[in-house]
């Protein structure tokens, strides 16, 4: 899960990724409202935890325009306790509030609340036709492919690759097993094109195609989807 955190306190923020980071989640930092927005749309977190007071923009003008594109959970952390701010808070968007200063076990307390509410979410509303995880989403029926919001332009044959990784998360497929079940032999003499096709869609698909996280190779054995 990937998080992303901007307030303008260095040391908080120090603080909070630390701790994320010792419960195995991805964080991203940012400093100001503008950057909040530009992460927000650019980075498709998982969550996001957003000072009130910052410079450029504050976090209830940035939470307000991150609802423009986004529905991700939104934590809003403010110095001022009082209940009309709480009500600004949510008008603009956002789904939960925390006063500083807090206990970062409450803070990753209502992390995981609401990643779990997300995410359970997210798996009712998801139509049979379509497989996501990771980031990425594939749409069975129109055969397209999506990294967060964007669509990505993927070959007949990629889109094979990745739908097939996708049913299968966390199995590791051989590039024999690979190239007999989606390419039926027709490339049985050049094995390497399997690796072509894990390589564009690793360009495609990961927002680190030099560091994958979800597109991976089982070192000797072959590929695998991990969600």
């Amino acid at each position: 899960m990937k998080i992303l955190v901007v307030d303008d306190e260095a040391l908080l923020v120090k603080g909070i990724r630390f701790n994320l980071q010792n419960d195995g989640y991805e964080v991203i930092t940012g400093s100001d409202g503008v950057q909040a927005v530009e992460l927000a749309r650019t980075q498709n977190p998982d969550l996001i935890v957003l000072d009130v007071m910052m410079p450029k923009l504050d976090g209830l003008g940035a939470c307000s325009k991150i609802r423009e594109f986004s529905d991700v959970p939104i934590i809003l952390l403010t110095a001022k306790a009082g209940d009309m701010d709480k009500l600004l808070g949510f008008d603009q968007g956002a789904d939960d509030y925390l006063t500083k200063p807090f206990n970062i076990l409450e803070l990753k307390a209502r992390i995981r609340a609401l990643l779990r509410r997300s995410t359970a979410a997210a798996v009712k509303a998801a139509p049979a036709n379509e497989l996501s995880g990771g980031g990425i989403r594939l749409d069975l029926d129109a055969r397209n492919a999506y990294r967060g919001t964007e669509v990505v332009d993927l070959t007949a044959k990629e889109f094979d690759v990745i739908e097939f990784l996708m049913r299968n998360p966390n199995r590791v497929f051989s590039r024999e097993n690979l190239l007999d079940t989606i390419w039926a032999y027709e490339y049985r003499s050049d094995i390497r094109t399997v690796d072509v096709h894990i390589r564009r869609l690793r360009e495609k698909l990961e927002d680190n195609p030099a560091e994958p996280k979800h597109i991976l190779t089982k070192w000797g054995v072959g590929y695998y989807f991990k969600k």
